[in-house]
């Protein structure tokens, strides 16, 4: 089973500089959250990443069923209320409190045919799985060692 692996330094209370295999990007906040607006944010490359995903999901799952896809549009939005995020507990969480996915989909089959690729892809789509499945995660102080290794 693969690992995947991303690592980020902090260049500022906003920004980090990640890399990613051979790729690296800035992920940071806009002016209006105390950013400088290098990069998207990371709710934003969260909706991204979704969408990156159900791309490659519905030309596999289209490809199986011998169904060329002319065009594929997909548009993520997502409502978040930031109240925890600063500190305020109101109640709310954290996280997006719903995200909506809109898919224009031209197919060279029938419309049920895309609505059905569509579903498909949404179920076998990993970070799809990822946001609607509670999945475990660790947050852990790393050793001194760990930090040299990352400073070099």
């Amino acid at each position: 089973m693969p690992t995947f692996t991303a690592s980020a330094r902090s260049t500022s209370p906003s920004r980090v500089d990640v890399d990613v295999r051979q790729f690296t990007f800035v992920v940071d906040e806009p002016p209006s959250l105390g950013g400088t607006d290098l990069g998207p944010n990371p709710v934003e490359l969260l909706l991204a990443s979704l969408l990156g995903c159900l791309n490659v999901v519905v030309h596999l799952v289209a490809q199986e069923r011998a169904v060329h896809v002319r065009s594929l549009h997909l548009t993520a939005e997502g409502d978040l209320d930031p109240a925890l995020l600063f500190g305020y507990d109101i109640g709310t969480r954290a996280g997006f409190s719903g995200i909506r996915v809109h898919a224009a989909i031209d197919v060279d089959g029938s419309e049920a045919q895309a609505r059905d690729i569509l579903a498909e892809a949404q179920r076998r789509c990993p970070v799809g799985d990822n946001l609607l499945h509670r999945t475990p995660l660790t947050v852990a102080v790393a050793t001194p060692a760990l930090l040299a290794g990352a400073a070099a």
